[in-house]
């Protein structure tokens, strides 16, 4: 019975996991719509800091001293909060949330495509070219450039989609950036993602006297959204991603990143009338069908050569085919 209860616990932790990271960027979309991007990333990171140094005081953990985990938790800081916090935030004022969710979607190929330039031991085989050919493909189907010349947007659509993308490569690189520097500290998840963000925060004050002095126009939607985006989409939601990795494996969570994009569409047409052409969900599904083969959810079958005799010997698939990633589920982040 007991058991039963953990997993249906876990389940609800996932399931509002999709919530969280996919509604964060309707939050961004309505933030600001009364703040400056730099403005809605102060406020995301303060909230947040606290929300984590919160748990991280209720649940008696320890934080990090070391002058050489703090450095690369700084650059981490940088690479997963700071600049694609900024980079979203600016997007958010040009382009549709929805379709900032399905951009984020690409994440998990910006880390596999970061991976195979930053770590010696990652090569390219053909599940994984085949994977990043899908998701460039779905890239550009989404962007759709043949269509920006005429299209019905602002003049920085286009600046706004790039802005996204540049989000999701300082996503996989934060991520590759981890797993070869901090795999092996021993501090858990939960402790790595409160020093960070908490830096984060104090990295935003440093930069908002120069960055957020821009006037604002604050009403109860845009303090909640922020409220949101920090409390829950950078707070509580690294403690439950943390928790369903640990309960169900990486593999399984990194299924999050599938329903994002939907979660992010389907609000942002609900609550902001918006809506996407085509071409973009269209380009979400090979995203996705690239993110499914790059993080080995598709087995490839077992080739077979010919023996002596006229037998055959099966040969195992190739190499990161149907294989646990070696790197958390946690390669997703809004």
């Amino acid at each position: 019975m007991a058991h039963g209860t953990t997993g249906r616990g876990t389940a609800i932790k996932f399931g509002a996991l999709a919530l969280m990271w996919g509604s964060s960027f309707l939050f961004i979309r309505v933030a600001v719509g009364g703040l400056a991007p730099a403005q809605v990333v102060l406020g995301r990171l303060l909230v947040g800091a606290a929300t984590l140094a919160l748990i991280m005081t209720l649940t008696r953990r320890r934080w990090p001293r070391e002058r050489r985990v703090l450095g690369h938790l700084a650059v981490v800081a940088v690479l997963l909060c700071v600049v694609p916090f900024l980079l979203f935030a600016w997007a958010g004022q040009h382009i549709p949330s929805g379709l900032s969710s399905i951009y984020n979607a690409t994440t998990p190929v910006m880390t596999l495509l970061v991976s195979l330039v930053a770590l010696p031991q990652e090569r390219l085989t053909a599940v994984r070219t085949a994977a990043l050919a899908l998701a460039a493909a779905g890239v550009v189907v989404i962007a759709a450039p043949w269509t920006l010349g005429g299209a019905p947007h602002g003049e920085d659509f286009g600046l706004g989609q790039l802005a996204a993308l540049g989000a999701t490569a300082c996503y996989g690189s934060g991520f590759v950036y981890l797993r070869r520097f901090l795999a092996g500290v021993r501090y858990d998840a939960v402790t790595v993602a409160a020093t960070q963000v908490g830096i984060g925060a104090l990295i935003m004050l440093v930069l908002a006297p120069f960055v957020a002095r821009t006037p604002v126009a604050v009403d109860g939607g845009v303090v909640a959204a922020v409220l949101a985006l920090g409390a829950l989409s950078t707070g509580v939601a690294y403690i439950w991603n943390f928790d369903v990795v640990r309960a169900w494996g990486a593999t399984a969570a990194s299924t999050v990143t599938y329903l994002t994009p939907v979660v992010g569409v389907v609000l942002g047409a609900l609550v902001l009338g918006e809506r996407l052409t085509l071409n973009q969900p269209v380009g979400a599904v090979l995203v996705i069908l690239g993110i499914v083969v790059g993080q080995g959810h598709v087995r490839l079958p077992a080739r077979r050569t010919p023996r002596a005799g006229g037998r055959t010997e099966a040969r195992p698939p190739e190499a990161g085919a149907g294989t646990e990633p070696p790197a958390p589920a946690a390669e997703r982040i809004s």
